[in-house]
């Protein structure tokens, strides 16, 4: 059983454990001793963070049990996770850490690790940090602590990998975007990087106070976005998270383009230019029933898989694909970078409407989209809901009640103490019923339980 790692690493609120700055510095150690204990030469772990006013304790809490330990620790400062993820391989450290809660209120914050190849950790290694949590190793002698070190090109380094990803002829001058950062981690690369590509940039959210990320902004809340398109008369939106590993677009139009569209859109793409993989791509048992029927009649598979972009990864890895994502906006692409990327899918997107020639709002425009709901539950604790007998009877009518018509998905949240539960029909009235019903009844059985 995990006690802390959750889908994406350990999160929680600040203060309270296991986001306290003690748990951070025994993590510190822990994570020290598993990652290095086969390593011949003294390590070296890169730690980046978004832009919570806790990064500032939880990063000095984390440094000193690695140090302790014996790791050098290489600070970058506020970056996007994929940032951290490709710096990590670039500047050959042994390990990366991002000290992040993603879409999360200001008040969480979470810790992230990547190996020296730039993935996640596997569930074994966070495992292992988990039991070592338990029994710490003996602390080095004073001679073998490590040195914590300031790299300050970090962003710049980040903004040069992204503009790689492209051809290196190609520009946008003449399109408008506006972006979103949530006042986040991306507050900063995020225009310098579309401004330096030749884009008229509108941006929005970029003065972050160390309480405001995601604060009615960002991929969670992406209206502003949307108006602010249709007021300037951009020709896209993109908005991202807190520390910009998601994107949720917008057409010219003002209208939301989220992440199974923009599968859609890059795979139609991809696979014309000779360029897809494995024959498919990677989305999760969330995805919309359009998106399959729109790969089914390119003649690619749509392969699901759990929620969670870890999750998405190792079947990407297992499948060969080389596109994956969920439709919460992580976009993977493999030939790019490690995990899901913000700024790299708005370049994709842009990249696409120029070869394209066309609007954002015509690519993959005629994929169909289901009528789909999502519920969130509020559980008062992490609980097992799902194994209470009325509420296992209650999903089994939904589902007997859906009868090949439709689709549900009911499973707990690998980040907060919520139940989600998604409800998907070709018709809207079956399936809000259906919904609004199962919702009811796992309700009233959490509040017996509670």
């Amino acid at each position: 059983m995990r006690r802390y790692f959750g889908t994406d690493g350990v999160r929680g609120t600040v203060n309270q454990e296991p986001m306290t700055a003690e748990f951070a510095l025994r993590l510190g150690r822990a994570a020290g001793h598993v990652l290095t204990r086969h390593l011949a030469h003294q390590p070296h772990i890169l730690i980046g963070k978004d832009t919570r006013l806790s990064g500032y304790m939880i990063e000095s809490a984390l440094c000193a049990g690695l140090t302790a330990q014996g790791m050098n620790v290489l600070l970058v400062g506020p970056a996007p996770t994929p940032a951290v993820a490709y710096l990590t391989r670039s500047l050959r450290a042994d390990a990366g850490v991002v000290l992040s809660a993603s879409h999360n209120p200001a008040g969480d914050n979470g810790i992230k690790f990547f190996g020296a190849d730039g993935f996640k950790l596997p569930d074994g290694v966070e495992m292992a940090i988990e039991h070592c949590l338990d029994d710490l190793p003996p602390l080095p002698d004073a001679s073998r602590i490590g040195k914590a070190f300031r790299v300050d090109d970090a962003r710049g380094r980040y903004v040069e990998f992204c503009k790689s990803s492209l051809p290196r002829d190609m520009r946008f001058d003449g399109l408008k975007v506006v972006v979103d950062c949530a006042n986040g981690a991306a507050y900063d690369v995020a225009p310098r990087l579309l401004t330096e590509l030749g884009c008229d940039v509108v941006p929005m959210h970029v003065e972050p106070d160390g309480r405001n990320i995601n604060l009615d902004c960002g991929s969670t809340a992406p209206e502003g976005m949307c108006e602010r398109v249709v007021e300037t008369g951009a020709d896209a939106g993109f908005a991202l998270d807190g520390d910009a590993d998601r994107l949720i677009a917008c057409d010219e139009k003002g209208r939301i383009v989220d992440g199974d569209r923009v599968i859609a859109a890059l795979a139609g793409r991809m696979l014309r230019r000779g360029m897809l993989t494995g024959g498919g791509v990677v989305a999760t048992v969330m995805s919309n029933m359009g998106l399959e029927r729109y790969l089914d009649g390119l003649g690619l598979a749509l392969h699901r898989a759990p929620v969670g972009d870890r999750y998405v990864l190792e079947m990407m890895r297992q499948t060969g694909c080389n596109l994956g994502g969920e439709q919460s906006g992580h976009i993977i692409m493999l030939d790019c970078n490690t995990t899901g990327d913000g700024l790299l899918t708005a370049l994709q997107l842009l990249a696409a409407m120029r070869d394209e020639e066309q609007p954002l709002s015509a690519l993959a425009a005629d994929m169909p989209l289901f009528p789909q709901q999502l519920w969130n539950v509020e559980l008062p604790r992490r609980m097992d809901v799902l194994a209470e007998p009325g509420v296992r009877d209650a999903v089994a009518e939904a589902e007997a009640r859906l009868d090949g018509k439709g689709r549900l998905n009911v499973r707990p949240s690998g980040t907060e103490p919520k139940l989600r539960v998604m409800v998907e029909a070709e018709d809207e009235t079956l399936m809000l019923d259906v919904g609004r019903e199962l919702v009811g009844r796992i309700e009233q059985a959490v509040t017996t339980l509670a």
